[in-house]
């Protein structure tokens, strides 16, 4: 227990998930495009891992103080890792785009190459670069009067060496006749040109093939001597001052620099001439070892725009997403059906309109006289921001807890929040210091009886397209003590005075992670007294060393632990000694798993209609438990607690088809695959959720009896 080798390398870990995710890539189960979906996916979360996790390193590594990680390793010493490992994954997402390409090709879908086209589409082309392609491009000659532009994060550029027709060249007024030259790739171009449908065939060429083709319009009189593609990554971390006195402004002034921020990686194409990448190297101040050469495509990430063909046949098959009976049986009305009973809604099996309705009807009913919401991420064009609008603008009294530091969506944010106030809504930024990463609606209501609350405690965010895609739990209650939490929670949040004890739920930083280690150290009571003892986790990330340590704890003491972590994982298991009673496993399929679930069986075991069920919106990381504003909500009602223990831990664990195993080495190993092997996200969208039934499901029981 004093081994930092204990601890799996969080980085690593990180990647190894990305090497999950190219796998369905790979894998021949998958429809083609979906296959290629997750080749674009694997893509884009590698260059987000080195805009943030890898740029904080080289931070880290430059300091004098370079002190080891929980495993023991120094900044220094991991960035050499990541590098390889790295390395590794890209030579294999290349090595999987060019089979897929083979098969698209079969598939009567072509990526052509500049010699492939005909005369008629080369005749085409040109009256499309034109009309829609050269009025974006800006061509650089360098020189002292014209510096080297500023590219932005992930920008494409192709960098030119030229020389000037000897015809009416004049060195005085055009300088040297050899010169070089830079084509930024605007971003709001589509990165594959489709070509002119030629029967049943979709064609496609790269936009740097096309302005290749068409350079002579871009620098007329000049000849292309060589020419090379390179691609940069720039650090993207984002810290706002801790003593700001207006957190928007300080914002905005971090989102700017953040767009400046350092390059940490360039990438070039293989047959960039090695001059022409020297120049990239000393005009980007790029470290020569931060410079990677791509035999293949550049920006694979950029392969999703393929995703849009209308080419249902190579997708997955459309899932017909459900609307829960129950409130259909209350003739659609939210209050009435929570009043009678909690729910939980199951997304994306189930549908994200049920959020939407319930703060639609809020906003419409007279008798709703106050409405509290926190907003960490939404959509460009946010139902429920929409509704939140409308109940301020109906005169009921909205709050909204808008959080600026959710990565990347801040600009959406600031955007949200300035509507909001128009509408006459009470916004509130939260903590300068601690991201609100907890996800509740709390409703307020005039009835004969008094003022009546209704809350929504969620696992994921307020994103109708993540919703979608994200598995995740919506838990609507109009329990007394939830709801009065919910109120103390707000008050939290906009007076920044802690209430001297919540009733049922956990909050982070103040008691989640106390009141999960109570959780765990139980477990090993029990089982250190013969009872039976077992906990059933499911997370995104397990990181957290202290949380890690009481689960090693638990499993010396005899309690049987299983986890669901999708992506990175710390924590090593199956090692004698230490961990022989903890087993974990990572799905990855058609949906991102994202629900946050804690079981544990207080002497009864699991499944255990007496086991304390949770739902979080917390990952097991020391952000989460000590940086975050998270929550930890019990899950009391019978029938709810058996469909979040049973129904959705009882299929993730016994799921085979898109399970990843865990080995003590840090390694994964794909379920062994059988016929008719169960699928966790096959059973969830052909078997409706057991909270989420109405008369339906009372008929069957009678039927039954």
């Amino acid at each position: 227990m004093s081994n930092p080798s204990r601890f799996l390398n969080r980085e690593i870990s990180s990647l190894s998930f990305q090497a999950r995710v190219l796998e369905e890539a790979n894998n021949p189960n998958n429809p083609l495009l979906e296959r290629l979906k997750f080749l674009s996916i694997s893509a884009s979360n590698l260059d987000e891992f080195y805009m943030i996790r890898v740029g904080g390193l080289m931070y880290r590594a430059k300091d004098e103080d370079d002190e080891p990680g929980i495993d023991g390793k120094t900044a220094t010493e991991q960035l050499e890792l990541i590098n390889a490992r790295a390395l590794e994954l890209m030579k294999n997402q290349q090595s999987c785009w060019a089979a897929l390409r083979a098969d698209l090709k079969k598939q009567n879908i072509t990526l052509v190459e500049k010699q492939e086209l005909s005369l008629e589409e080369t005749q085409w082309l040109k009256a499309h670069f034109i009309a829609s392609i050269f009025p974006a491009l800006t061509p650089i000659a360098i020189d002292p009067a014209h510096p080297f532009p500023f590219l932005p994060n992930l920008a494409l550029a192709i960098i030119l060496h030229l020389e000037r027709a000897a015809e009416g060249y004049d060195r005085k007024l055009l300088g040297s006749r050899d010169f070089r030259g830079i084509i930024p790739l605007p971003a709001s171009l589509p990165r594959l040109v489709r070509l002119p449908d030629s029967g049943q065939e979709i064609r496609f060429i790269l936009l740097e093939d096309v302005l290749d083709i068409f350079s002579s319009e871009l620098f007329p009189g000049c000849k292309v001597l060589e020419s090379g593609l390179v691609r940069i990554t720039r650090d993207s971390d984002l810290e706002a001052m801790e003593e700001a006195e207006d957190l928007v402004s300080s914002f905005e002034t971090a989102l700017k620099k953040r767009k400046r921020g350092i390059i940490i990686r360039l990438k070039a194409s293989s047959s960039m001439a090695a001059h022409l990448l020297d120049f990239a190297i000393q005009e980007f101040a790029v470290a020569p070892g931060d410079v990677i050469r791509i035999d293949g495509l550049l920006g694979i990430s950029s392969l999703a725009e393929l995703y849009l063909i209308d080419r249902p046949d190579l997708k997955f098959p459309a899932m017909n997403i459900r609307f829960p009976e129950r409130i259909s049986d209350f003739d659609g009305d939210c209050f009435a059906a929570i009043h009678a009973k909690d729910i939980v809604v199951h997304h994306p099996y189930e549908s994200f309109d049920v959020v939407v309705q319930f703060l639609r009807q809020a906003a419409a009913d007279p008798d709703v006289v106050a409405i509290k919401q926190t907003l960490y991420r939404t959509s460009n064009d946010s139902p429920i921001v929409k509704a939140l609008i409308e109940a301020a603008e109906n005169g009921k009294a909205v709050t909204a807890l808008v959080e600026l530091k959710a990565r990347f969506d801040e600009e959406a944010n600031i955007r949200w929040a300035r509507n909001l106030e128009r509408a006459g809504a009470q916004v509130i930024y939260g903590f300068v210091r601690l991201k609100t990463h907890a996800k509740v609606s709390l409703i307020v209501r005039k009835t004969p009886e008094g003022l009546q609350s209704y809350v929504h405690f969620g696992t994921g965010n307020y994103h109708p397209v993540n919703a979608k895609i994200y598995t995740d739990l919506s838990f609507f209650t109009c329990d007394p003590a939830l709801c009065r939490d919910a109120a103390h929670l707000f008050n939290y949040l906009t007076g920044y005075s802690p209430p001297a004890v919540f009733e049922k739920i956990s909050i982070a930083p103040i008691n989640l992670r106390q009141n999960l280690k109570s959780l765990i150290a139980d477990e090993m009571a029990h089982a250190k007294s013969g009872k039976k003892a077992a906990i059933w986790l499911k997370a995104n990330s397990l990181v957290d060393p202290d949380i890690i340590d009481d689960l090693y704890r638990a499993s010396a003491a005899g309690v049987s632990i299983d986890l669901v972590i999708r992506g990175i994982c710390c924590l090593r298991p199956g090692v004698k000694g230490l961990s022989e009673n903890i087993r974990v496993k990572s799905i990855v399929g058609r949906f991102l798993e994202h629900s946050r679930i804690f079981c544990f069986g207080a002497g009864y075991g699991l499944p255990s209609a007496k086991a304390k069920v949770f739902i979080s919106s917390a990952d097991l990381m020391p952000r989460n438990l000590d940086w975050r504003i998270e929550v930890m909500v019990p899950i009391e009602n019978p029938t709810v607690h058996e469909q979040i223990m049973s129904q959705i831990m009882g299929a993730n664990l016994k799921d085979e088809n898109q399970s990843w195993v865990l080995q003590g080495d840090g390694s994964y190993s794909r379920a062994e695959h059988k016929k008719n092997s169960f699928s966790a996200h096959e059973f969830f969208m052909q078997n409706p959720s057991l909270s989420g039934r109405g008369k339906a499901l009372h008929g069957k029981k009678k039927a039954s009896n």
